[in-house]
């Protein structure tokens, strides 16, 4: 349940944008569109985007769907804008966790993208980035990565190598290779990421605190504490100082800095950060996201280290009861917490209620990491105790 997804995110927020700029000024040349049905488009589509930067998702999806629909009366169903459209549609879908709606809609705008400027544009680079963060959303990592490596691939043969967008496609895919457990494979891609965004955004920008986050992140996975704490703490610094003390970014150094100090023994620190971090996303997001149940259930874990099992069931329950809502039973994100949970009840020696959810874990994990990740191993040493 690592911070990654959140990046992805954040990512392809910054991806829509981009699009938009890039669709608008191709509509403004063509003579053939009334310009007050490209006005109430153009209108439509900005409201759109500051609905979705309140988090008025609900509001913002049916404003969109009427943008779809100008967009399809105004400039006919294989229009770019029309793609445009279908994408913003798409990413607030996903914002919402409805992934079944998501999906069709990404692929139609690709293959408009596709039909229309051909098949190593930036815009269907852009629109194969999304697709492949919905499919990793959902856990399906074996259908993320061809449409990450032809993003990647289009946009290094489009801008060259040391463009900030490279470093984009370099960070997604690393991510998924993270969260696959190919942690080799991931170290450089985040290198490679985190030196292009210095050298273009200078050392204090956000963009390179995720970069130094997620290079973090491969270090703790591979037991190398010592390599990712200073990286977590630049991580940190740098986004209080850009973005303040209560940005959900933030929330993210806090849990990641909480984890190596949970590895290192220091659980009076970890908690600390953990409750900060929780009370960050609560306010943010409301009680019931999917990035409030992950602070949920490290806050448990930490809890848990410390013999507080009543605290630790709690939290883990309620993390559960949120990833159930919002991603469903069999997303990947219920492995992590039903395996927790599995674990409050072994350490109290409760070993006929930790049987159902260690074999729940077993399964969830077994469906969408194949049987040869290093996690199927813990699931299946966890049951075996």
């Amino acid at each position: 349940m690592k911070t990654l997804v959140n990046t992805a995110n954040s990512l392809i927020s910054q991806m829509v944008k981009i699009v938009l700029l890039t669709v608008l000024v191709a509509s403004f040349t063509s003579p053939a569109y009334t310009y007050t049905q490209k006005e109430l488009w153009e209108h439509l589509d900005t409201k759109t985007h500051i609905l979705y930067k309140r988090g008025q998702y609900t509001e913002a999806v049916n404003v969109a769907k009427e943008v779809l629909k100008v967009a399809e009366d105004t400039f006919g169903s294989e229009h770019p804008n029309v793609a445009l459209s279908l994408n913003n549609l798409a990413v607030l879908y996903r914002a919402q966790g409805k992934y079944a709606e998501a999906e069709p809609l990404l692929k139609r705008a690709l293959e408009i993208y596709e039909k229309a400027f051909g098949s190593d544009n930036l815009d269907v680079a852009t629109s194969l980035n999304n697709l492949a963060g919905l499919y990793r959303a959902q856990g399906k990592y074996a259908e993320a990565e061809p449409p990450n490596k032809r993003a990647l691939a289009i946009r290094e043969k489009a801008l060259g190598k040391d463009h900030l967008d490279v470093a984009t496609s370099l960070n997604n895919l690393a991510g998924l290779y993270h969260v696959q457990g190919k942690y080799a494979e991931a170290e450089p891609l985040h290198r490679r990421s985190l030196a292009i965004r210095e050298k273009a955004l200078g050392k204090d920008h956000p963009d390179v605190a995720q970069s130094l986050n997620n290079l973090a992140e491969v270090y703790q996975k591979q037991g190398k504490c010592v390599e990712a704490e200073p990286l977590h703490r630049r991580s940190l610094v740098i986004r209080e100082k850009a973005l303040g003390k209560d940005h959900p970014d933030v929330a993210q150094s806090l849990n990641n800095l909480a984890e190596v100090y949970q590895e290192q023994g220091k659980y009076a620190e970890a908690e600390h950060l953990y409750k900060r971090a929780l009370a960050i996303r609560e306010k943010t997001f409301g009680n019931d996201h999917p990035d409030v149940a992950q602070s949920l259930n490290y806050l448990a874990d930490v809890y848990k280290e410390q013999g507080k099992y009543t605290e630790a069931e709690l939290h883990h329950r309620r993390a559960l009861k949120i990833v159930e809502n919002v991603l469903g039973k069999d997303h990947p994100n219920m492995a992590a917490v039903l395996g927790n949970l599995a674990g409050v009840y072994q350490e109290q020696g409760k070993y006929a209620e930790a049987e159902p959810p260690n074999k729940r874990e077993l399964a969830i994990r077994e469906k969408a990491l194949g049987k040869d990740h290093p996690d199927i191993a813990l699931s299946q040493s966890n049951l075996a105790i």
